[in-house]
């Protein structure tokens, strides 16, 4: 994506004549939080420590993007919120009341506004949940990642398995809904060890995970040990496929089947936050290095924010602007973006949105192949992957898309 020498102007306010896309996903917003105590190996987010952060500053910070935002965004009901990081719950309690109470007032809030935090169950952040409970907060995101220390260690996690079990059960006393993530198809982890690591996460009464298998990422630590050959014991592709297959069956058989590729949920206990982004819908990114997708005038931007803090937070106190760049997304690329995000949910995508999207419906004959072969399934206007269809997901896009 090309940067600009400065910012772009700012979108057209959006006409209630113009009919939008977006409305069939909804409207979210996503709050960037971009510090850490530690740099994970092997994460790749936009992620900082820093040993002092001025919160008194970030807030105003936020309340003054929020409102350049919401001046843009008119008529328009929030159905989420989700505090993202980095690590948000190293934010002050009073941050993220200052950002939901700002945002309540800002923009009319759907009855059962999700509003969610990321948290790492360390004992410090575990006593601040109550606090953030109070200040709105509904959904707890916790990033677990394993449920034994050694695994944790590897993974430059900061808590204990123990850490982790009693920040859960705090967490699940506070709030009416608490997710977990968990990484699989570690280093020198076998299949065993993840059936009775995932079977142990059931036992604690989760109604919703995410369920990750470990990607090296280019530019991490672990991404760097890989290319030096030193990032030994990974699991070959068949047996990370195995991983894959064994999570689903797995959760399907406790009653939390997979909804989207990685995330599994009880009924109704689906992250709708996330559905924002898998059904297309549109959402503001606030926060150094936020992405978003908003719908102006029946045109669509892509909308990326300064990735470093201290530039972001500058600019965001100067004009309230903390947007790097903004994008028009072309009507075939918007297709292609519904597609990638649809067929990775268990419902599958509308047929008849996607056609309006890319100006054609999908190639009868292409589908009628795939569907033949078992990778795909249509059902009431919706194309839909299989299981097979989901384990090559990628090649199954890339066709429907020629």
């Amino acid at each position: 994506m090309p940067i600009p020498d400065r910012a772009s102007p700012a979108l057209s306010p959006p006409s209630s004549e113009v009919p939008e896309d977006w409305r069939s996903g909804g409207f979210g917003l996503y709050v960037h939080w971009p510090f850490c105590k530690a740099k994970c190996p092997y994460c790749d987010f936009n992620s900082h420590v820093s040993a002092q952060v001025d919160q008194s500053r970030w807030r105003r910070a936020f309340r003054r993007a929020l409102e350049v935002e919401a001046a843009q965004t008119q008529g328009r009901r929030l159905d989420s919120i989700f505090f993202g990081g980095g690590t948000p719950s190293l934010m002050e309690p009073e941050t993220v009341a200052l950002a939901l109470d700002s945002a309540r007032e800002l923009w009319p809030s759907a009855p059962d506004l999700e509003v969610t935090l990321e948290a790492n169950p360390t004992s410090v952040e575990a006593g601040r949940f109550r606090a953030y409970a109070e200040a709105g907060v509904n959904r707890l995101s916790m990033g677990v990642q394993a449920l034994n220390d050694p695994d944790l260690k590897a993974l430059g996690r900061q808590h204990s398995a123990a850490e982790a079990q009693a920040a859960f059960e705090v967490a699940r006393k506070i709030f009416p809904r608490v997710s977990f993530d968990l990484i699989y198809a570690r280093q020198r982890q076998s299949l065993e060890d993840w059936r009775k690591e995932l079977k142990l996460a059931l036992s604690m009464a989760v109604d919703h995970f995410s369920l990750y298998q470990l990607t090296i990422e280019a530019g991490t630590a672990f991404g760097r040990l890989h290319g030096l050959g030193k990032l030994k014991g990974l699991p070959s592709a068949d047996l990370g496929a195995d991983f894959y297959d064994a999570t689903q069956e797995i959760c399907e058989a406790a009653g939390l089947p997979a909804y989207e590729i990685s995330n599994h949920a009880r009924p109704g206990a689906e992250c709708r936050h996330n559905l924002v982004y898998w059904r297309y819908g549109d959402y503001l990114g606030v926060g150094p290095g936020a992405h978003g997708r908003i719908t102006s005038e029946g045109r669509r931007f892509a909308t990326e924010t300064h990735r470093a803090p201290e530039l972001w937070l500058a600019a965001a106190e100067r004009d309230g602007i903390g947007r790097l760049h903004e994008e028009e997304i072309a009507p075939e690329d918007q297709a292609t973006e519904h597609l990638i995000m649809g067929l990775r949910l268990a419902e599958g995508l509308d047929m008849a949105r996607h056609a309006r999207l890319a100006g054609r419906p999908f190639d009868p004959e292409r589908v009628e192949r795939l569907e033949s072969e078992g990778f795909l399934r249509r059902e009431g206007g919706r194309l839909i992957a299989t299981a097979a269809g989901r384990r090559t997901l990628d090649a199954i896009i890339l066709e429907l898309a020629r």
